[in-house]
């Protein structure tokens, strides 16, 4: 039986990024599951169907409809060297028209955080977006008292820009996290790691 292999491909240092395939399901749910802990303190509220392979399905049919549409872009991190699933990182609400802009969210695997390779894949990602797919802003939502993020961000080279609206989320049990501050790169302003990877 042959095997569907994903249209698009971004090739890193260490890793291909490519959209998600109905044969990652094991590989998604069994890191998605190991990494909970990890995880859920900054994402929604996990639905009690998330990690079923129904919902994984949908996922799948939804990558590849919003990265036809050019509407998102849906990654899996793929360590070239085992073929390992690492996470995964999504450029989504592309708007068109005088934005031309996108947003950045992702995950990754506890095992595999801290080693560099987030940062890897949104480098690549960016300068993706800004020479492929010709948009001049890229955003992410981080909240500046949570370390990590900030640090990852301010590693990155991405500047950190002035608050827009909140962006809010149900964390659960009528909790809501708000997003304020932006850290936004523009093609622009972008730094040379932004503009000379993609090869």
């Amino acid at each position: 039986m042959l095997r569907r292999r994903p249209k698009l491909a971004i090739e890193t240092e260490r890793m291909t990024l490519r959209l998600p395939l109905h044969e990652d399901y094991r590989h998604w749910a069994g890191l998605r599951e190991a990494s909970a802990a990890f995880l859920q303190p900054w994402e929604p509220a996990w639905s009690s169907d998330h990690l079923t392979r129904k919902s994984f399905s949908a996922r799948v049919y939804w990558a590849q409809r919003a990265s036809s549409e050019e509407s998102a872009l849906p990654l899996f991190l793929i360590r070239r060297e085992d073929q390992r699933l690492l996470g995964a990182v999504t450029l989504d609400n592309i708007r068109r028209g005088p934005a031309q802009a996108g947003t950045i969210g992702y995950w990754i695997g506890q095992p595999y955080a801290r080693n560099g390779y987030m940062r890897e894949a949104v480098v690549a990602l960016i300068h993706y977006a800004f020479t492929r797919l010709d948009l001049s802003r890229i955003e992410s939502a981080c909240l500046p008292e949570t370390p990590p993020p900030v640090v990852f961000w301010r590693n990155a080279a991405i500047n950190m820009r002035g608050s827009r609206k909140a962006i809010c989320r149900s964390m659960g049990a009528g909790a809501i996290m708000c997003f304020t501050p932006i850290c936004a790169v523009t093609a622009v302003a972008a730094p040379k790691w932004a503009k000379a990877l993609w090869v």
